[in-house]
């Protein structure tokens, strides 16, 4: 015992076998099922755009990492995974540029330049997607020679139709139901199967990667508050990379609440902020839009839904829970 070292850490103590690595590699392969469809309606450019934006993301952090003499960490399958969901984001005949640099933004400022992978305020790829939106204009003003920039893989049918989401707000006549739920070539990449996506967030479920408070209160606020708008909820929760929203970007681990309370106070404002954009303002890229400020807003439900402190019932007094506010002794 005396050779022993004893490490004292606060309570609670969790432990689990799962690493970083495994669960981003899980979440990768729950994101298959809704890329083969973007492959299968897109042909090379699906598969070009997932390229380009997967190597930019590898590039990137080991650039930064290195920039900053830190020891790369490829194999966490991070970066790869942010590059996959930036990807997602686009339709997949958008410039290969706005994917790259949507991109480097994603993973060199708004997760490297934040502190690192679990240091990042915004989730990273929907943050790389809206910085675009507002690049983009400044860009076209400059005239660059990079809005001629576009690869080039033949014709698919898809490229001029109008997506769903636009076709909902026009009040065009929109694919039946069934199809927009199934398969459907229109907006992003992600948008085209929520029923793809239903099956890769079934497999986090099952892993245990995500619970059901966040994605549950998204979709019923957003159903409830259309159908009080007097409008279909079912498309509009299947159009608009809504499901991509709710079950893979707001359950970040990193940028949403910890406790269930919180999780459900998170969801259903990103509920309604998703409604106000696709009802009263313009709906394009809504659902991004909302989980990022509600990101901003999540140190404030940690701490109005944070823990109570509990009674220890061997030394019958009250202990707190770490990073609350420490309890009076009892007894």
């Amino acid at each position: 015992m005396d050779n022993q070292k004893l490490v004292f850490t606060p309570a609670p103590h969790l432990k689990d076998e799962s690493t970083v690595g495994q669960a981003m590699r899980d979440v990768i392969i729950a994101l298959i099922p809704v890329s083969l469809v973007a492959v299968y309606f897109f042909k090379f450019y699906a598969v070009f755009m997932i390229a380009v934006c997967m190597a930019t993301a590898v590039i990137t952090e080991w650039a930064f990492r290195k920039a900053k003499g830190k020891k790369t960490n490829l194999g966490d399958y991070s970066a790869l995974l942010t590059g996959l969901l930036v990807a997602l984001c686009f339709p997949a005949t958008a410039r290969w540029w706005m994917g790259a640099l949507a991109t480097f933004i994603a993973v060199g400022i708004a997760k490297e330049m934040m502190g690192g992978i679990g240091w990042n305020r915004f989730n990273p790829a929907l943050f790389g997607r809206v910085a675009i939106i507002v690049i983009a204009p400044i860009i076209m003003l400059i005239g660059t020679n990079l809005l001629s920039l576009s690869a080039n893989f033949g014709a698919v049918d898809v490229v001029t139709r109008a997506t769903p989401l636009a076709m909902l707000k026009q009040g065009m006549q929109m694919p039946s139901i069934a199809k927009l739920f199934v398969a459907y070539p229109g907006g992003a990449m992600s948008e085209v199967s929520p029923l793809a996506l239903l099956l890769g967030a079934a497999y986090l479920f099952y892993r245990g990667h995500i619970k059901w408070h966040i994605p549950v209160s998204i979709l019923a606020t957003v159903a409830v508050l259309t159908l009080v708008a007097g409008q279909n909820p079912l498309y509009h929760l299947f159009t608009g990379g809504i499901f991509l929203g709710a079950f893979f970007m707001a359950t970040d681990w990193v940028t949403c609440p910890i406790t269930d309370k919180g999780k459900l106070i998170f969801g259903v404002a990103i509920g309604v902020l998703i409604v106000l954009f696709r009802v009263v303002l313009a709906p394009t890229e809504g659902v991004a839009f909302s989980i990022l400020i509600m990101n901003a807003f999540v140190p404030l439900i940690e701490k109005a839904t944070r823990r109570v402190s509990y009674i220890d019932p061997a030394l019958r007094r009250e202990v707190a829970i770490p990073g609350q506010e420490r309890a009076t002794a009892k007894g």
